[in-house]
């Protein structure tokens, strides 16, 4: 059925497409085939052809096979990007087994939550991590292999790759059931969820992106930049858009201006995918230069709105244009873009890809549907949509109703069916492209033993798209400085969670029924 948005798509673009059923490492394979001597991944110097990179998955799979990984099995992979987080995925996905996607930032408490639920029977890291893992409680129940040499005694990657051992059972997947990832997010309120991604989400999120790319990239001779992480979905589909060009990608672990512009001007990259903050590093840094995106084919930005003036200065200076897009871990990252060309409309962020739909019902119920021009529940359906949440069939079936993923975030589509998000999950901080959830904030502040009442909330940042603040009432003959709250923070929580401001008050707005009303700080923080 046609959709008002079908009549902005080029001719290239099909309004529904067929999705192969296919498994993830299929294309692995296929890049292989077509390209052996091509390189697929450079970094630091060091560059390995497709014949390399397979020739390291199939070996590490057959290690990781010989001390039992079976098809369902979950292996975590906690890693920066790197050549080892692209060898271990691929080895897991050549198994059936289930990738556990773990943020290496994440400090003891918050690693317990995941790996408790997920239970996974390898981990894969640097050993630089070991002695966090080691706190765990479920440390004694998964054998830890690290990417580098160590002085505790665990295996490598390299080690098992070094086996060469080619024992590995057929390749049976199937597509549409078989769960390839579990990405986790905290949804509205914070509690971890895995989101199950199956092999045919993977597939169809990496035809959809690469046709409303309208030709853009061709196979083999691309480079792509890989700056969001891979523990990221919108990272893992970079990967992945890669590996299905057959190009080079290029991780780059931490996104430091001064250490990118470098690899930027050697190799010169045709794909660039980031969150606002790398487009306004860029622009505002005072060595950059108006050659230095000039080899750029398509740059995306995605995990929080793009401020205005920035897309322009970029899209001036680099000549190529930004494609901005909506999408959730739910989606499996993109699900509504601006297309490579076509029509384009300010604050929008853009159409939805074949095979997909979008609608905005009533917050309320959820059962009305809202017409152009009204704001509402933005709703979505569509092949990238996640199987549900590992483990958690109630809160799948609250998400996902006949078929619809209900996504807590408020929007309204125009006549042309342009999507505009009008707001993010009710109370979710999305600071430099990553999700938080103040709730998880809030109960950090609730242990400590000065803290007698705290509410987290986001206040908007220039850079950032929103920073953390902190409102906090301190104990009755209890003293508490900034510091001391950071630091404690710190000891908990991702770098990226801890508060950044922290103010200090008599009380917290509270409704009749004693809530704290985050709202209310929101408003009052955005009025000044």
């Amino acid at each position: 059925m046609k959709k008002p948005w079908h009549a902005f798509y080029p001719p290239s673009v099909p309004y529904e497409m067929e999705i192969p059923l296919c498994s993830i490492y299929h294309f692995l394979e296929r890049a292989t085939q077509d390209f052996p001597h091509h390189s697929a991944i450079i970094e630091a110097d060091v560059e390995l052809t497709y014949t390399e990179l397979k020739h390291a998955v199939d070996r590490f799979a057959a290690a990781l096979y010989r001390r039992g990984c079976r098809k369902g099995d979950r292996l975590g992979i906690m890693l920066y990007n790197c050549k080892e987080y692209i060898i271990s995925y691929f080895a897991v996905q050549r198994l059936g087994g289930i990738v556990v996607q773990l943020n290496p930032m994440f400090q003891q408490r918050e690693l317990q939550i995941m790996l408790d639920d997920s239970e996974p029977s390898w981990l894969i890291c640097e050993s630089s991590q070991i002695e966090k893992l080691e706190r765990t409680a479920y440390t004694n129940k998964f054998t830890i292999i690290t990417t580098d040499g160590n002085q505790y005694g665990y295996a490598s990657v390299t080690q098992w790759i070094d086996e060469e051992n080619d024992m590995l059972p057929p390749l049976q997947i199937n597509s549409k059931d078989d769960i390839a990832v579990l990405q986790y997010t905290g949804g509205t309120t914070g509690t971890p969820k895995g989101v199950m991604i199956t092999h045919y989400n993977t597939v169809a999120s990496t035809y959809h992106t690469s046709i409303t790319d309208e030709g853009a990239l061709q196979r083999p001779s691309e480079r792509f930049l890989g700056v969001f992480p891979m523990f990221h979905g919108a990272g893992l589909m970079v990967m992945m858009a890669a590996i299905f060009h057959a190009g080079a990608y290029i991780p780059i672990r931490h996104f430091r201006i001064h250490e990118a512009l470098p690899v930027i001007r050697k190799y010169r990259p045709s794909h660039l995918s980031a969150s606002p903050t790398v487009f306004v590093s860029l622009v505002n840094h005072s060595d950059f230069q108006d050659d230095d995106l000039r080899s750029l084919k398509i740059c995306r930005s995605g995990a929080a709105p793009i401020p205005l003036e920035i897309l322009r200065a970029f899209e001036h200076k680099s000549g190529v244009r930004i494609s901005e897009a909506y999408g959730l871990t739910e989606s499996n990252a993109v699900f509504v873009r601006v297309f490579g060309k076509g029509a384009r409309k300010t604050g929008s962020v853009g159409i939805p890809v074949p095979n997909s739909h979008v609608r905005i019902v009533d917050i309320e119920t959820g059962l009305k549907e809202m017409p152009p021009g009204a704001t509402g529940e933005i709703v979505l359906k569509g092949p990238q949509i996640m199987k549900g949440y590992w483990k958690k069939p109630e809160e799948t079936a609250q998400t996902i109703r006949d078929g619809w993923l209900y996504t807590g975030d408020t929007g309204m589509l125009d006549e042309d069916g342009f999507l505009y998000v009008v707001g993010r999950k009710k109370e979710m901080i999305i600071a430099g492209g990553y999700n938080i959830y103040p709730n998880e904030i809030d109960e950090v502040l609730y242990q400590h033993p000065a803290v007698a009442e705290a509410c987290t909330f986001g206040i908007p940042d220039a850079y950032r798209g929103e920073t953390v603040k902190a409102a906090i009432v301190v104990k009755k003959d209890h003293s508490l400085t900034e510091e001391e709250i950071v630091e404690w923070c710190k000891e908990r929580l991702a770098k990226y969670k801890v508060p950044r401001l922290i103010e200090f008050r008599e009380q917290l707005p509270k409704s009749a029924v004693g809530k704290i009303l985050r709202r209310i700080l929101v408003e009052e923080n955005r009025t000044h």
